[in-house]
């Protein structure tokens, strides 16, 4: 999505540097920000297409931001965070964020994850989703493997509608359980476990070295397209 409005978020100067040149050379308009509240109201006056947002700000969290960018956006948010911030990571996805960088990240990375959010925002919803040889028919709620018909339960389908509807995207293990099952079961990661691995079961060639369903270890699971 050339020519997006990318607002980025961080309070070092030299990472807004780099990545304002990085994102203008790869053909985004670009504008910064250095705190939270500056990002909110440059985020108000001027909506962007996508943000890059650091988790740590110094008036405020990323999350905190990102919690209120929700209220009235669904613009893709990649948040920037460092290594063993894997509690403010999860809380940030948690909060509305699509994707994660971990600090130091490489420009190539954060430039694809920015390129696969914006265009799952641009796709338009498609009933029936191919991926390689798992095709889902969200309508008629049939699946198949290599042609295959795959039997899932009224759980199993919802779950992995779920993960379908939000391809490539990491989703934590809260926001499924919320978004399945309902806010009671929010903190019972354990539940999750025994759905996942019982999906996988059905629609991995090799469920022990899953192709569709990735673990992103701390976080939640994400569903990719086979390469």
């Amino acid at each position: 999505m050339s020519g997006a409005r990318i607002l980025v978020v961080d309070d070092e100067s030299q990472i807004l540097r780099a990545l304002r040149t990085s994102l203008q050379g790869a053909g985004y308009e670009v504008e910064v920000a250095a705190t939270a509240a500056e990002a909110l109201t440059k985020a108000a006056a001027h909506p962007p297409d996508g943000v890059i947002l650091d988790l740590v700000l110094p008036d405020g969290s990323g999350t905190d931001v990102c919690r209120e960018l929700r209220r009235w956006t669904t613009a893709p948010i990649l948040v920037l965070s460092a290594v063993g911030d894997e509690q403010e990571k999860v809380a940030a996805l948690d909060a509305g964020a699509d994707d994660y960088v971990t600090k130091p990240f490489g420009i190539d990375e954060l430039l694809a994850r920015l390129r696969a959010a914006l265009r799952r925002a641009d796709e338009p919803s498609d009933p029936v989703v191919e991926l390689g040889d798992l095709v889902v028919d969200l309508e008629r709620r049939s699946v198949t493997l290599r042609g295959d018909p795959v039997s899932l339960t009224p759980t199993e389908f919802e779950l992995l509608r779920l993960f379908v509807r939000n391809e490539g995207k990491l989703l934590t293990h809260p926001t499924i359980l919320r978004e399945v099952w309902g806010p009671r079961y929010g903190a019972e990661s354990h539940y999750l476990h025994v759905y996942v691995s019982q999906l996988r079961r059905k629609i991995e060639p090799d469920p022990t070295r899953p192709r569709f369903l990735l673990t992103e270890t701390g976080a939640g699971y994400r569903l990719v397209r086979p390469s």
